[in-house]
């Protein structure tokens, strides 16, 4: 696994904050997927992200995110899809701002492997 320095030495952006998810298939751990949020170009969706990640947001006094969530969709060579924690299928939606939010732009494209969507 990277260390901190060298995880900060391939930033985007030095201040851009930083999320994990640990993989499990079956019972059998994976390893650890880290990821930048572009915070500097999409604030309010990095920080939509960030919350879920950690289990900050809570809803009634109990978390609300990721954890425990599965990748739905699974294409080899191309993509995983996942983070439907409402219906695990893909179509579930929720955010700390309610039940959806705007896109904040279109800046950033995908052009090369390993760029996160949200």
């Amino acid at each position: 696994m990277p260390t901190w320095n060298q995880i900060q030495q391939q930033l985007r952006h030095p201040n851009n904050p930083v999320v994990f998810f640990d993989i499990t298939v079956g019972q059998t751990e994976i390893g650890r997927m880290i990821m930048e949020l572009y915070a500097d170009v999409t604030p309010k969706t990095s920080e939509n992200f960030r919350q879920f990640c950690t289990g900050e947001y809570r809803k009634d006094g109990v978390p609300i995110g990721y954890k425990g969530a599965c990748f739905h969709r699974v294409i080899k060579d191309f993509m995983i899809q996942g983070g439907d924690f409402v219906r695990g299928d893909g179509t579930g939606t929720q955010s700390i701002y309610g039940p959806s939010f705007p896109d904040e732009n279109f800046i950033l494209k995908h052009d090369g492997p390993g760029l996160l969507s949200l």
